[in-house]
């Protein structure tokens, strides 16, 4: 005769409390690779190029000036270099890397 799912579940239980197994692996136990920092990094720039894109598609559909009024106004606050630089290399980043990282993932 078979088992029930409650049994299933009593004698999976039963089992683990007896072999003081812990619950689900922590992430501090996993040992860090390329791969791993990789692929985490790939998600993140992921997410971001699309909520970049999408705040930005939202911006031209409801900011009341053409984009050049706005890149003016940037202009004009006169932001040190280092700063600009930073903000380039801010936006991108994710593009680049999440290209070429989708591209490795292809080859």
């Amino acid at each position: 005769m078979g088992t029930t799912a409650r049994e299933e579940m009593a004698r999976f239980w039963e089992k683990n409390t007896k072999s003081n197994r812990p619950l689900s692996p922590h992430v501090t136990i996993y040992k860090w690779s390329l791969p791993m920092a990789m692929s985490i990094t790939h998600r993140g720039t992921g997410v971001a190029l699309s909520l970049g894109v999408s705040l930005f598609g939202l911006a031209a559909l409801l900011l009341p000036e053409q984009f050049p009024h706005y890149l003016a106004t940037v202009k004009s606050l006169s932001l040190g270099p280092a700063l600009i630089y930073s903000a380039k290399f801010a936006l991108a980043f994710p593009f680049t890397y999440h290209t070429w990282n989708g591209v490795r993932h292809l080859v």
